[in-house]
């Protein structure tokens, strides 16, 4: 069995059985393939500067304005350990609606390129692997078969975690994080 990719125009093949079916959004970030939940997406923009906030860990590359609204950008390559992302004419952001303590929160995400919307049977994701990825194992929901290859379906509230981004983000906020303050020689 494989993914169908299609753009969401044409019907699923119809085989006789009803197979349980979901739709991610698939995309490159250093190199590799990664898959989202359509569910979670709510637009894809084309790439524009983020506003810089100081005191943010490297990951965060700053906020956009959405039609009002104040938008993290996250860059998934420096969240997933590698090197920051370089922007091209391909690269966009995903804007994502997360749920945190029964609210609702908009977060983006930096990425090379967008790929396709594909059609993955819940058959055709593998769990994510014990050893080996390159990638925090909490990070990933499975691997979905696409034709030959894999693409690693994202848990995205733990990669997105608002608590966790949070803590990690206002370490400079928090006085139990501040610098101590300097000796003053006495005199």
């Amino acid at each position: 069995m494989g993914a169908l990719i299609r753009t969401g125009a044409e019907p699923l093949a119809q085989t006789g059985h009803e197979e349980a079916v979901s739709q991610y959004l698939t995309f490159s970030v250093s190199g590799e393939s990664f898959a989202i939940p359509i569910s979670a997406i709510k637009e894809i923009i084309e790439y524009r500067q983020p506003t810089d906030v100081p005191m943010m860990p490297a990951y965060i590359r700053g906020v956009i304005n959405l039609r009002g609204r104040v938008v993290p950008v996250i860059d998934l390559a420096v969240r997933f350990g590698r090197a920051r992302a370089e922007v091209s004419k391909r690269t966009c952001i995903v804007i994502l609606e997360i749920a945190q303590d029964g609210q609702q929160q908009d977060l983006s995400v930096l990425v090379d390129a967008v790929s396709a919307v594909v059609d993955i049977a819940d058959a055709d994701i593998e769990p994510p692997p014990q050893f080996g990825a390159k990638l925090r194992a909490d990070f990933i929901s499975g691997m979905g078969k696409i034709v030959e290859k894999f693409v690693i379906i994202l848990n995205v509230e733990r990669v997105l975690s608002i608590e966790e981004l949070s803590m990690l983000g206002g370490i400079g906020e928090d006085p139990t994080h501040a610098l101590p303050a300097p000796e003053v020689a006495p005199g």
